[in-house]
């Protein structure tokens, strides 16, 4: 029971983050419901890794509120950039 209520809240945890992070970055973001708790929880070991590097403690670990918005953020701008489409160039002859 203990598991379960953990991941409940991990998934609760990680929506928040997500939905946040979402209407920070402008534009148009094809990720549904699933993909932004994935994004919160990612963004969440990402912040905790951004604290690691600027006070220490573990590598890998949750942050608190503050960090995994940030951490989303990040993850979520990386996203955005690299899975828009590429234009082809047209070479003119």
């Amino acid at each position: 029971m203990d598991l379960l209520l953990a991941i409940l809240g991990w998934c609760l945890f990680g929506l928040i983050a997500g939905a946040i992070a979402r209407l920070l970055i402008p534009g148009r973001q094809p990720i549904g419901i699933m993909m932004t708790i994935v994004l919160g929880i990612v963004g969440s070991l990402t912040g905790g890794f951004v604290g690691y590097l600027l006070v220490g403690g573990e590598p890998l670990q949750a942050s608190g509120w503050i960090l995994s918005i940030l951490g989303a953020v990040i993850v979520l701008g990386l996203y955005v950039a690299f899975s828009r489409p590429r234009r082809e160039v047209k070479h003119m002859r």
